[in-house]
């Protein structure tokens, strides 16, 4: 079964989806239904059941936003994809809470050729645990925010957040 919580944010309703007390997907969305959506069938054919409260991946949100930037860290994460996406993911994990890379960066640190930047503008565009896998901390190379899936003003508030910049809510 997957079960599903909802933790209200500045930015509005994140809903977390966990499997087996997994993260199988995160975003900022009022209706968990939009991010079961999006899991693979075989994920889907066990059920969505939401629950009241917020649950360990919850939890870490709020230590987040209370200023805690390493909380969402402690939260395993799973979602499918090639096993290039995977390290891709794998090292977006690995960019600390108020830096940021460029997407031929990130390419590099997955040990891919910084000219599959767009590899990995692609990893970022599929990914289902934001902010867990924190794909809002890539940068377009020249400069801006680039695309976020959730829209910049949500991009732009996580990076103030982590930056210790003062942000205001959406």
């Amino acid at each position: 079964m997957i079960t599903a919580q909802l933790v209200p944010t500045p930015m509005g309703p994140l809903s977390l989806l966990s499997r087996e007390a997994v993260l199988v997907a995160a975003g900022f969305t009022a209706e968990p239904k939009e991010m079961y959506a999006r899991l693979t069938p075989a994920l889907q054919s066990e059920g969505l059941e939401v629950l009241d409260g917020p649950g360990p991946a919850g939890e870490a949100v709020l230590a987040y936003l209370a200023g805690d930037l390493e909380a969402l860290d402690a939260i395993p994460v799973s979602q499918p994809g090639t096993p290039t996406r995977k390290r891709l993911h794998a090292a977006l994990r690995e960019v600390k809470p108020g830096t940021t890379v460029t997407y031929a960066e990130l390419a590099a640190r997955a040990g891919l050729p910084r000219t599959a930047a767009r590899a990995a503008g692609s990893a970022c565009a599929q990914n289902l645990i934001a902010p867990f896998v924190p794909c809002h901390r890539v940068l377009p190379s020249g400069g801006g925010y680039g695309g976020y899936y959730y829209g910049v003003p949500v991009k732009e508030w996580l990076l103030a957040h982590e930056s210790g910049g003062i942000a205001d809510s959406r």
